[in-house]
């Protein structure tokens, strides 16, 4: 087990260094010129002699590979840069920022988690039943109805007709109430239906049917034959929707005033701002990674068979 969660966290390397690399490639592939941005962000009038000081100091004369390594001995060191707007370093303003999306990030999938599990579970054992038509339902719902129009929808039934929740903001926490369901509705959705498959799946499983011959009660089996083997496949999901719901708030936090980290992403792209720009997107790669190695690790800790298979495919 030691060696694969080894090898498991020694496979993020190659795909933190192919993400700077694709960072690196970004800023010779995107129209804009940060020197030109960071000119324009600080009122300076860009003349030939100005940008090309600029773009000598920010590294921009040297070659690709050059610049590649720069990068990644700066990220190594979770040197961002500075903000062409605020003069402030980046990793100063993310972290200001951070907490108020993982506030939101983790209520949402919280949220979603209280619902879509025994929804699902009671779905998959009551095929065809009440639940399983609920969630039948609710699926449908989720996944037709754009995050940004049921933020709108919510705002004006909850905070505008009825009066009974903020409309944006942050402070109390009535205030999260409106944007976690916004997110968490197509989480639920989505959870829901994999639980549900899954349940039905592994109901059908010999060794199912064989604890039931031999006289074991059925919440016993339900308990731990069924649900213990059906919440794998819903944990990979988990792992791939917490990175995004990490980085991926932008509309929702843009829809409820939310001063989280996805808002100042949409502030820096009209502003031009590419240390936070590209801040971002390396930090989204490396939620997106974290999350995934972590899923990885507690699908391990459930099922200690998967370090063998994996083994035995290698």
């Amino acid at each position: 087990m030691g060696v694969y969660i080894l090898k498991r966290v020694g496979s993020v390397i190659p795909i933190l260094l192919l993400a700077i690399l694709l960072l690196t490639a970004m800023i010779h592939l995107s129209p804009v010129d940060p020197a030109e941005a960071y000119l324009a962000a600080a009122h300076i009038q860009p003349t030939e002699e100005v940008l090309t000081q600029k773009r000598a100091e920010f590294g921009l004369d040297q070659s690709f590979l050059t610049q590649y390594a720069t990068t990644i001995v700066r990220l190594a060191q979770l040197d961002f840069g500075t903000s062409f707007v605020s003069g402030k370093p980046v990793l100063d303003e993310v972290l200001l920022r951070l907490p108020a999306t993982l506030q939101l990030a983790l209520s949402s999938l919280l949220l979603a988690i209280i619902v879509s599990i025994p929804l699902g579970f009671l779905a998959g054992i009551r095929k065809n039943g009440f639940f399983d038509h609920l969630s039948r339902g609710i699926a449908f719902i989720g996944a037709s109805i754009p995050s940004f129009w049921l933020g709108y929808l919510l705002i004006f039934f909850f905070a505008v007709q009825l009066d009974l929740l903020p409309v944006g903001g942050i402070g109390s926490p009535s205030h999260v109430i409106l944007p976690a369901i916004t997110l968490a509705l197509p989480l639920i959705a989505l959870y829901t239906r994999l639980l549900r498959t899954s349940v039905i799946e592994t109901m059908r499983e010999p060794y199912v049917l064989f604890a039931r011959t031999r006289g074991i009660r059925e919440t016993i089996i339900l308990g731990k034959h069924v649900l213990r083997v059906a919440i794998p496949p819903m944990l990979t999901g988990l792992g791939m929707n917490l990175g995004k719901l990490l980085t991926g708030t932008i509309i929702v936090e843009t829809v409820f005033s939310w001063p989280g980290f996805g808002r100042y992403f949409i502030e820096a792209i009209f502003d031009r701002d590419m240390p936070i720009i590209q801040g971002y997107v390396f930090l989204a790669a490396l939620l997106f990674i974290g999350s995934s190695l972590l899923v990885d690790l507690l699908q391990l800790a459930i099922d200690p068979r998967i370090a063998r298979k994996g083994g035995n495919r290698r």
